[in-house]
């Protein structure tokens, strides 16, 4: 039977004779399990931790690696087959995995050092075949998108332990660098113990003490003199004719990393312990037109993990991280604009975030057939908090002119640093989880199951998003005209628009359950039939505990096949399908379910306060516009009662080819499809409409909740008050009544890879992806506006908002190259290459929906309509005559090619059994620092886009992104 390999775990299988005993040994543990091989000489091993391992059986011996998530096959005979790589002698490992139907990839520590790769793992991740680099502009900038989903939309775990954060799914719990024994990145096809995620899954497996004291000291150094300059972008825009959109030329920064680590037995074949701390020494310094801000992060950061083995059956482990972080930020007003030379008297605040990681594991060998394993954990991580000089002035609301440069007291940059809630605690979330599986042959099936549960918590302090509690916004009317009124001021003078936004505090919890059932039928000996059912439970609550969305047994079947087609493991050809879906993320129960005010108000004025510059002698004039008045909405009312959480079908077909000894070919195809896209709608007054078509003339859309959770293009299930009674109703809001484009995605890929195995001279592996992904929404979040609010974002805020919204996505990157290696040039120079190239994303054209629209105006009250959003969010905008016109998502052209050559250069002198290693690393060696974003905001604003003809923006086209200038890293790392 085949052994399916888990998360953290790997496993062995193979042939050698009938009925005979065979006996596997950990290298590292002393560890030994012996089972029996079949009448037909079969055997496998389940839930094998990484390492090295002999297998004996009937007078031969094979010594093997076990990596993560994989399997690895021996055949016991006399000769080692085609696929079977010699390294060191005797030590083999499989180049094809043929008990495996998914798609990975796995790097050892040793591998990712001999690489020319940053110290991280998202960097690591892009080495994967299928995996490009996200927009800079969410999450900490460069995290991995795959199989064309978006970067929020992957799964990250620890030994085994899911440690994303689901509040947006844009972070995770960070284990240090040097700790990390083997990362995998799974691509598509993995099997129904995996859920959660529909782009992939990224694995870390933390090395841990073995039989043998072993440890190192690593020193790595990034010198702010070896950082290359820069690319500065001049503002276009007439009245702001000495500023720059983007300086960048004079940004300094340096990074230093120390590690000291040991591992090894306090009870030989026992109890191991492995220890490590890092400490490090950040330092960005970043420019701009009135300040110029320097930050340092130097908080030491480590991890502990202890193995015991009471018995060669049973295994206990424990893993605690550190990874709580510390900034110091010094900013200073600049005396000139542009100064580079941080004069001025600093102001000094501080900024603390993450938390910490605890994992419990259990694993049982209860006999050669039976397998258990139980783990539990916990992830705290704290948002940042800020103390000090930034959180001073919070008297000052935030104001500015009408060329949106910051004026008065406030503290920027925009929009401040809010007023919170004094009340409120720390802003947390804390994960709880447990999972129990089960592994058991019978005869020629290796049947799995298991539960898995987690309970998400985030708490969110309310108040305002401004410091002061308001943003004021000059303008000026060139008619006179101010919210609709005419003659309000005299033409050409200036009003203030006043923005509230206020929100109560709360604790939101995210329940999350699965069971899952899996079996690999090996039918024949060549072939392998996997089958896989995984029920999804998703429960979101808001903060009085009440569901606002629950779903139950949500089905995920899983299917594939492979075939050994010589029975050799030379040839595999294999296929999958699977559904996949994604929790609700927490940052919905926030936003959703928390009280808010939204308000949009209108004044003309008399005259500004002299220190905080906030108007003075107000009068209002028009409406309110209004969009949350802060009361809690009902819980029935802010999603549809019928809502399908967002799911995604896969389907792969390839193969795997041994094209000569240590070499592997391989080439599939990759179809992925969104099946119920999940998004907010904003647009009360289209209840309205609807409701009084129907014969509902009383219903109030103020009464209804601001958004609602839906699945866009279908129909909408949800409790109103249409009678404006106080009793809800169960309403069906047919989708032609939302005017809202249905939520689609899909990815079409073609991968051809190659693989020379490292054989103790030279490695190398490459990749070509031929990918497209096309829809009518990104994801999880919105790339072109950097909008990080996971399946509540402005897309389908309103119907106009949909129009055009079809077309190529933000991660289409049509081709994608990636070539990587290692050379030993002797047994003290070792030399690395890595080369990446990827042609250009998309490019749109956004503004603001015309007054065309029948969702422009709003209610009948003239509120709340699309026309109300002063951030341009659609396909309309204006053409080069100032008229607003309909676009097509992705329409207008593409970001040039982007190639980055690296280089590794290393210097390994033995000093006895001992290792010393004096490293270069270059990257970006050509210093290539092409645009890889630009600014795709075509209207100057919403006033202007309504006076023909409408106003452009200058800025439009202008690069925002570049590559990462050259860079040199330094390191020197000691070994025994």
């Amino acid at each position: 039977s085949a052994a399916m390999a888990q998360s953290s775990e790997g496993s062995i299988y193979g042939q050698g004779k009938a009925s005979a005993a065979v006996v596997v040994t950990n290298l590292e543990t002393g560890a030994t399990r012996q089972v029996k091989a079949d009448a037909n000489g079969n055997f496998s091993l389940a839930k094998m931790q990484p390492g090295r391992y002999t297998v004996a059986s009937g007078g031969v011996t094979r010594e093997i690696t076990v990596s993560i998530g994989s399997g690895t096959k021996v055949v016991l005979d006399s000769e080692a087959t085609l696929q079977q790589v010699e390294v060191k002698g005797s030590r083999v490992r499989s180049g094809i995995d043929v008990a495996s139907v998914e798609s990975s990839t796995v790097f050892s520590s040793e591998q990712i050092q001999n690489l020319p790769v940053a110290r991280n793992v998202n960097a690591v991740a892009m080495l994967a075949p299928g995996v490009v680099k996200g927009d800079g502009g969410l999450g900490d900038g460069g995290l991995p998108s795959f199989g064309g989903a978006s970067v929020a939309e992957n799964g990250y775990y620890i030994n085994g332990f899911d440690v994303t954060n689901i509040r947006n799914f844009l972070s995770y719990a960070n284990l240090p660098f040097d700790a990390i024994s083997e990362q995998q990145m799974k691509t598509g096809g993995y099997g129904a113990e995996y859920g959660r995620s529909l782009g992939g899954v990224v694995s870390l497996v933390t090395k841990r003490g073995t039989n043998t004291w072993k440890g190192g000291a690593t020193l790595s150094w990034e010198p702010e003199s070896l950082y290359s300059k820069g690319k500065n972008v001049r503002d276009l825009e007439p009245t702001r004719p000495n500023n720059y959109t983007l300086f960048q030329e004079s940004d300094k920064e340096s990074h230093m990393n120390a590690s000291v680590y040991a591992g090894g037995p306090i009870i030989p074949n026992k109890l191991f312990v492995f220890g490590l701390i890092e400490t490090k020494n950040d330092q960005i310094n970043n420019f701009g037109l009135n300040q110029s801000i320097r930050e340092k992060s130097d908080r030491p950061n480590g991890m502990i993990k202890l193995d015991f083995l009471p018995t060669d059956d049973h295994r206990l482990e424990f893993t605690y991280i550190d990874n709580k972080k510390k900034i110091g930020y010094r900013d200073y007003t600049n005396t000139t604009p542009y100064s580079v030379t941080n004069d001025g008297v600093a102001a000094v605040s501080e900024e603390t975030s993450g938390g910490d990681v605890s994992i419990f594991k259990y694993t049982g060998y209860l006999t050669d057939n039976l397998t258990v394993s139980a783990l539990a954990g916990r992830v705290n991580d704290m948002a940042a908090k800020t103390t000090g000089a930034r959180t001073l002035g919070e008297e000052c609301p935030v104001v500015l002119a009408n060329d949106f440069s910051e004026i008065g007291c406030w503290v920027g940059p925009w929009p401040g640093n809010g007023a919170r809630d004094p009340a409120a605690p720390d802003d947390k979330d804390t994960r709880n989880a447990f999972r129990f599986d089960v592994d058991y042959k019978l005869g020629n099936h290796s049947i799995r199951g298991g539960l898995d549960n987690q309970k998400f918590k985030s708490s969110e302090a309310g108040g305002s998003s401004y410091t002061g509690g308001y943003y004021y916004l000059y303008r000026v009317s060139t008619d006179g005209t101010v919210n609709g009124i005419p003659g309000a001021v005299t033409p050409g003078s200036e009003y203030v628009r006043r923005r509230q936004y206020q929100s109560t505090s709360g604790s939101y919890e995210v329940d999350n359950s699965a069971f899952y059932i899996e079996d690999s039928w090996r039918i024949t000996k060549n072939v392998l039939l996997y089958g896989g059912l995984r029920w999804e439970s998703f429960d979101n609550k808001n903060g009085d505990g009440v569901s606002f969305v629950k779903a139950d047994n949500l089905l995920a079947p899983r299917f594939g096949a492979s075939w050994d087609v010589n029975g050799n493991s030379s040839l595999k050809v294999f296929g999958n399908y699977g559904r996949y879906f994604i929790p609700v993320a927490s940052n919905t129960n926030i936003r959703m379910t928390r009280g808010e005010i939204f308000q949009h108000r209108y004044y003309s004025y008399t005259g500004r306060d002299p220190v905080t510059q906030a108007p003075l002698g107000m009068v209002e004039y028009g409406n309110p516009q209004t969009n949350g008045d802060g009361t809690l909405p009902l819980p029935a009312t802010v999603a549809d009662t019928k809502l399908s959480p967002m799911s995604q079908d896969e389907l792969i077909l390839g193969f795997q080819k041994a094209i000569a000894k240590g070499w592997t070919a391989g080439a599939k195809v990759t179809h992925r499809k969104i099946n119920n896209g999940m998004d907010d709608w904003c647009d009360g007054p289209a209840l309205e409409r609807w409701a009084l078509a129907n014969g509902y003339p009383n219903f109030d859309y103020h009464t209804a909740a601001s958004c609602v959770l839906i699945n866009p293009g279908k129909d909408v299930s949800i409790k109103m008050d249409v009678e404006n009674d106080g009793v809800l109703q169960d309403v069906v809001i047919p989708a032609s009544a939302t005017g809202l484009a249905k939520y689609t995605r899909t990815y079409d890929a073609l991968e051809l890879s190659i693989e020379k195995a490292f054989d103790g001279k030279w490695g190398l592996q490459g990749s070509y992806t031929l990918s497209r992904s096309r829809g009518s929404a990104e994801g999880y979040v919105n790339s072109t506006i950097d909008q990080e609010d996971a399946g509540v974002s402005q897309d389908f805020d309103f119907g106009s908002f949909t129009d055009g919204n079809y077309g190529y996505l933000a991660n289409d990157r049509r081709h994608a190259i990636k070539v990587f290696g290692t050379w030993a040039i002797n047994d003290t120079f070792r030399m690395g290459v890595g080369f990446n190239a990827t042609s250009g994303r998309p490019k749109s054209c956004i503004g603001f929906v015309p007054t065309t629209t029948v969702d422009y105006a709003g209610g009948l009250d003239g509120a709340n309509g699309a026309g109300a959003y002063n951030s341009a969010s659609t396909y309309y905008c204006l053409n080069d005559a100032g008229q607003t016109v309909l676009t097509q998502r992705g329409e207008q052209g593409r970001t040039p090619w982007t190639s980055t050559v690296d280089l590794q250069f290393a210097y390994t002198p033995k000093i006895g059994k001992d290792k010393l290693t004096f490293q270069v690393d270059v990257f970006n060696v050509f210093n290539q620092q092409e645009v890889t974003e630009t600014d795709e905001i075509r209207d100057f604003s919403r006033a202007t886009s309504l006076i023909a003809p409408g106003q452009l923006s200058m800025n439009y086209g202008q690069p925002t992104s570049f590559q990462s200038p050259r860079s040199v890293k330094l390191t020197a790392r000691y070994e025994f």
